[in-house]
């Protein structure tokens, strides 16, 4: 076992604050990770503050888009060496037999997947932690490879905001030429931006803020119009041939898929806290599909860091010292960040 340095929530809405936790010893197909970056997800905060209906397990060490080196492989290890740039995602094992794990779907596996943290182990007993502490041990079937020359502070996000943004594009058909409208521009939405333009799309935002026009130009989409102002729905009314729609908060899903063309596609990310009124018309009038996506498996994870890499993307960060990460998710509440906090792992050692 390595005992290792963390960060941890002891109990539900607790302060993150030092922690000590036990990573297992590689075993014959295991890689051990030096964890240099980790990026903070929403998702997080849901967690690490038990808000996503209990059943929390704590102490929560938070924590899923993770980069490092790694610094120890198991006998069997094949294509990973110490010292190899490398990733985990926001799983880390699953059933491998069912027809999801089959098809490279991990992420739905029947028996469902290990969570990264805040899961159990295949054993059932034993509790899974994450990225904000020092190390941790994955098989190596659950790990990726970091492209070469890709900033590892800025390539963490991707593990999570990169593979939720990139999968609904390419399994609902995002092509060159295409009208793609992004709702939101925060962690997920910045992503969707780039990567929807990388593949050859129109881009245009839409979001409720105006002061954001400019940030949404900057970061590559052709348009930006603000939903707050009721005339934008009567202006672009069946104009988009797909919507990646990444907000969480109540929105009106009926008013935005009358933005799409005949035989357009919504997209649901964002997951709000009530159920959101669908009226049948909204579809049926123009043949239109309201759809949604999670993540992505381990191969489609390792084909969006490749493709990032091929054109230069990665995500728009604030790098944090792990003594910041109370600060950071109360500013994430308030929607002050651009567009993804990310922790150094070098300041925990100092920290604990």
């Amino acid at each position: 076992m390595h005992r290792t340095s963390a960060y941890a929530a002891a109990t539900p809405k607790a302060l993150l604050a030092p922690h000590a936790i036990e990573r297992r010893a590689p075993g014959p197909r295991d890689v051990l990770i030096d964890i240099a970056y980790c990026g903070v997800c929403h998702s997080d905060i849901h967690q690490a503050r038990d808000e996503w209906g209990g059943g929390g397990i704590f102490p929560m060490v938070p924590g899923h888009e993770i980069v490092g080196h790694v610094a120890e492989v198991g006998v069997e290890v094949a294509g990973f060496a110490v010292g190899d740039a490398v990733g985990v995602g926001c799983f880390v094992d699953s059933c491998r037999r069912c027809a999801q794990c089959t098809a490279g779907e991990e992420q739905f596996c029947e028996q469902d997947m290990t969570a990264t943290y805040n899961g159990m182990e295949r054993d059932g007993v034993t509790p899974t932690h994450g990225g904000y502490s020092t190390r941790i041990t994955v098989d190596q079937d659950y790990v990726l490879r970091i492209p070469a020359g890709m900033p590892l502070d800025r390539a963490a996000p991707l593990l999570c905001a990169g593979i939720t943004t990139y999968s609904p594009m390419k399994h609902y058909g995002v092509h060159s030429g295409d009208r793609v409208a992004v709702v939101g521009l925060g962690g997920l939405g910045h992503m969707a931006v780039k990567i929807a333009r990388a593949m050859g799309a129109e881009v245009t935002v839409l979001s409720t803020s105006e002061g954001k026009r400019d940030d949404a130009l900057a970061l590559g989409a052709h348009a930006f119009a603000a939903t707050g102002d009721k005339g934008t729905f009567k202006r672009l009314a069946k104009t988009f041939d797909k919507i990646i729609d990444t907000v969480s908060a109540a929105h009106d899903y009926n008013a935005y898929l009358s933005l799409l063309k005949t035989d357009g596609t919504m997209i649901l990310l964002g997951v709000p806290d009530a159920p959101v009124p669908l009226a049948a018309g909204a579809l049926i009038m123009q043949r239109r599909k309201l759809g949604g996506s999670l993540i992505g498996g381990i191969r489609e994870t390792q084909e969006m860091l490749d493709f990032c890499a091929e054109h230069d993307i990665a995500s728009d960060i604030e790098l944090i010292d792990i003594a910041q990460i109370n600060e950071a998710y109360e500013r994430m509440i308030r929607g002050d960040v651009r567009y993804r906090f990310v922790i150094d792992l070098a300041t925990l050692d100092q920290a604990a």
